[in-house]
This record gives structure tokens, sequence and C-alpha cells, in this order.
């Protein structure tokens, strides 16, 4: 994993990280990344200084929860959720079988991997989907 301080064309910030710098290159080329502000898929890497520590203790950075909540609600108002079958739908769009769509859900490691492995465009969201109710 490798995390990368981005920049859309709206001059906004935020960092994500991905499984690789190519994984990051075919995102991007796809359209896949969004601005956690604005909703751009304009998103480049910007120049990123290595994170050291000066003091003898390391604390996690925080996370910007406004960014976060935004997030939250542009995916959960803008896509369908699926559940636990997301990785199935993804395949099943990127194969022709269904329209496409935009989805989210859960899949556990191994099937996101293999849907980034077989070149099928996902993006791990920084908060859990909340539990749909039918």
């Amino acid at each position: 994993m490798i995390r990368f301080h981005l920049k859309c064309d709206q001059d906004h910030e935020f960092e994500s990280w991905f499984q690789s710098g190519a994984a990051f290159d075919k995102l991007v080329a796809a359209g896949m990344i969004t601005c956690t502000t604005c909703g751009s898929t304009k998103v480049a890497k910007t120049i990123m200084a290595p994170a050291v520590s000066t003091s003898s203790q390391i604390t996690a950075p925080k996370q910007n929860e406004a960014a976060i909540a935004a997030l939250r609600e542009q995916v959960e108002s803008n896509s369908d959720y699926v559940g636990d079958t997301f990785a199935k739908q993804a395949r099943d769009m990127h194969d022709g079988i269904t329209p496409e769509r935009s989805i989210y859900g859960q899949a556990n490691l191994a099937e996101a991997k293999k849907l980034v492995d077989d070149g099928i465009p996902v993006v791990p969201l920084p908060f859990m989907p909340r539990k749909k109710t039918n």
C-alpha cells in the first residue's frame, strides 16, 4: 500500500491510499478517483515529502472528518448499495453482463485484490458503509 498526496483541478488537496502506483494510474485513467471536496475527477499526484518523525513519540495523523463525511454523503447519494455482493456485481459490470452503474458495498481483501489484478477499477472507501434495510 502507498499513500499519495493528491490535488484536483480546483486546487483542493487530499490524501488517499492505493495498492500501488500502477493501481493509482489505472484508477485515475478510468475516472474513478474523485476529489473529496468537489468531486472532480481531474486528479493528480503532488510532490510529497517523506514522513519523518523528529520526536521519540510517533502519533497517527488525524483524518479530516468533514471531508470523509462529505465523501460518504456523495457516495451514498449517487451510488447503489450492494452489500457483500460488491465483488460479483463489479465483475459483472466489467464483463458486460450487467449495465454499468455506480455501486458501493463490501469485499474481503482477496476479492478486492482479484478485482484490481484483473483490471477492474475499485477504490477502498475510508469508512464502513451504513447497513441498508429494505
